[in-house]
């Protein structure tokens, strides 16, 4: 059973995890604080999650190929971005992406807005209250999305075959693994990386709902 799939999915998980982090985050803030807009900016940032993923890696593929304005200018640098591993880490940022901002938003839209008012009446700047008001009070949803993202982006498959390919020792993740197995007719493999998959992000939940909880018994 070669492994290259597991170190594949984790190291393209753990870079997209690491961007749709500060990203949903940063989406989250600037959403929660439009005047106007709002539902429509918030549909665009979920469109991926209600896409079939297919379509998401289609669409990649138009804006980032090598026919697309974006790929050839990129390519002028010798940089291609389709089924390569950079490849896999977008399509599963731009999947995993809705999870870390709905998350996190609705953690930030629970936050007493009193609070916020009141840090502004005493003069306390917006990064202040950034830093010190909403992000320790929003931790739970930006964990909870955290490791929804996480696990989203190590079980997408959809839009990395399609943008990303199957290339065994490059872009072939666990996901993409099984279904080449399955099609080769090896049940037996097939079987061995869905049960990783599984047992993955079940460590993952299960470690969310820990700290969460130990959290709340804190807090009580």
């Amino acid at each position: 059973m070669e492994i290259s799939p597991l170190i594949i999915t984790l190291k393209t998980s753990a870079v997209a995890t690491a961007i749709t982090f500060f990203a949903g985050i940063f989406l989250a803030y600037v959403v929660c604080n439009l005047k106007r807009g709002k539902a429509f900016v918030d549909a665009v940032i979920m469109l991926p999650m209600v896409l079939p993923p297919t379509v998401v890696g289609f669409f990649l593929l138009l804006l980032l190929g090598k026919r697309s304005a974006i790929g050839k200018f990129f390519l002028q640098f010798d940089i291609n971005f389709v089924f390569t591993w950079k490849a896999a880490v977008i399509a599963a940022v731009v999947v995993s992406l809705p999870l870390m901002y709905r998350t996190t938003r609705g953690a930030f839209e629970q936050l007493d807005r009193n609070i916020i008012y009141a840090a502004r009446t005493l003069g306390v700047s917006e990064w202040k209250i950034f830093w010190r008001i909403l992000l320790p009070n929003a931790r739970s949803g930006i964990l909870a999305g955290l490791v929804l993202s996480f696990t989203r982006a190590m079980g997408e498959f959809g839009a990395t075959i399609m943008f990303a390919g199957n290339v065994p020792g490059v872009t072939q993740t666990m996901s993409t693994a099984i279904y080449a197995a399955v099609q080769a007719n090896d049940y037996d493999l097939a079987f061995k990386w869905a049960l990783v998959v599984s047992l993955f992000a079940l460590i993952f939940i299960y470690a969310m709902n820990a700290v969460i909880s130990k959290e709340k018994r804190t807090l009580d």
